[in-house]
């Protein structure tokens, strides 16, 4: 992916979230942003990119990516950054909605990634799983925004996402002789 990937996985994430939406037949939208933002006062649901962390299992290894437009069939990326992205799910604060309207957003939500939890973006896989937040994280993450109320929040993972370098320097003629010479060349002058 590219240096998009971050937002290309966020809109993604939102599309599933409307997805569940339009099904669970509550009205409004999806947010994506800070829980305290004035924009996101009409959303039924807000996603929030809150945690961004190299994933360690993956650090130092090849990216390969299937090509839409062969040749070659695979891009090969020495040098990516393999991401996980940690994002909050939050009910809304949709005006004239119970909360147990938004509690039944949040539950369409939840079905619909466990239903698939693959995001495809550019022909690459990025999971998606609900990821357990203890009472501690919880109020590290709501004590970002002090003028916001608590609500209802969940947890979701994202990984792999790859950023890639904007291009692969090109790779260089393999060592075919590793034999170490010293002393004049034939046909050199020695002083």
């Amino acid at each position: 992916m590219s240096a998009d990937a971050m937002i290309d996985v966020s809109n993604a994430f939102k599309k599933r979230l409307e997805t569940a939406l339009v099904t669970s037949t509550v009205p409004g939208t999806v947010f994506v942003g800070p829980l305290d933002d004035a924009d996101s006062s009409g959303a039924a649901l807000i996603l929030f990119l809150y945690r961004i962390i190299p994933n360690p299992s993956l650090r130092n290894r090849e990216h390969s990516v299937p090509s839409s437009t062969p040749p070659p069939p695979v891009v090969v990326f020495r040098n990516s950054l393999p991401l996980d992205l940690y994002f909050l799910v939050t009910v809304g604060t949709l005006p004239g909605s119970s909360e147990e309207t938004l509690l039944k957003a949040l539950g369409y939500a939840i079905q619909e990634m466990q239903a698939d939890p693959v995001l495809s973006i550019k022909n690459q896989i990025v999971h998606v799983t609900l990821e357990p937040l203890s009472a501690e994280e919880t109020s590290r993450i709501w004590a970002l925004f002090p003028t916001a109320n608590y609500r209802t929040s969940i947890a979701y993972l994202a990984t792999p996402v790859w950023i890639d370098p904007q291009s692969e320097p090109p790779i260089a003629a393999a060592v075919v002789d590793d034999r170490l010479l010293a002393g004049p060349r034939r046909g050199e002058a020695t002083i």
